[in-house]
């Protein structure tokens, strides 16, 4: 199978990324009907990152880097560097020299089915990180594989130019040809819960604007005043 590095990809118009840098994981998630988010062992490096941009996707053979270095030349500002293994990996594939190098082509933060090192200068940089592990195992550089092509990368399938969306939830893509319809169900499901959120502050009990009392009574469960008046098994 031929190995390559694609320099050029569609990516969402500047107007759809800006809505959604306005959203988070948890309510695009929901709003794209469950789906597009990451395993939740991809951990934020730096608590309270937040990240929204198009992938550039890296596959790369387990504890080799070649080809992030190769994909840097091809990642531009507002770009999320999207990284998968060939076989497991918990190699420190990215380090703090790496992510200078990306820092300096505006990329925005990083995505790693794998291990990163040097973690408390990334922490000081300021440079959001989701991975993995953290490792100082390191890696050899002579391996090939692929630079912007699909990538399944903890558990998703990523294209090129996907939307990714990270936050202290985890992470979530949005498929380029779903962006506006899932953007769409993002902004109903906001306005839905503003809504959820008054009636909480009215005083309003979730069971029964939700209409859970009646799953409560099909699922047989029993309300009691009393402990003491709960039958024993």
């Amino acid at each position: 199978m031929q190995k390559y590095v694609v320099r050029n990809i569609p990516r969402p118009a500047p107007d759809i990324l800006e809505a959604y840098r306005e959203l988070d994981v948890s309510t695009v998630y929901e709003a794209q009907g469950k789906q597009g988010l990451m395993h939740p062992y991809l951990r934020p490096l730096i608590p309270g990152s937040r990240i929204s941009g198009p992938a550039v996707t890296v596959i790369c053979p387990a504890g080799d880097n070649l080809m992030i270095h190769a994909a840097i030349e091809v990642c531009r500002p507002g770009d999320v560097l999207v990284v998968t293994t060939i076989g497991d990996s918990d190699h420190g594939m990215v380090g703090e020299l790496i992510v200078r190098a990306l820092m300096k082509r505006g990329v925005q933060g990083l995505v790693i089915d794998s291990g990163i090192r040097d973690s408390a200068v990334i922490r000081e940089l300021g440079f959001p990180v989701w991975s993995k592990a953290i490792h100082s195992m390191g890696t050899t550089k002579n391996r090939g594989g692929w630079v912007n092509a699909p990538a399944s990368c903890a558990g998703v399938l990523v294209n090129p130019g996907d939307l990714i969306l990270a936050d202290d939830d985890g992470v979530v893509v949005v498929r380029r040809g779903d962006l506006a319809s899932s953007l769409e169900a993002a902004r109903k499901r906001i306005e839905k819960e503003e809504g959820t959120r008054k009636k909480i502050d009215n005083g309003e009990l979730s069971v029964d604007f939700y209409g859970l009392r009646e799953t409560l009574r099909d699922e047989q469960v029993v309300y009691y005043d009393d402990l003491s008046d709960v039958p024993e098994n």
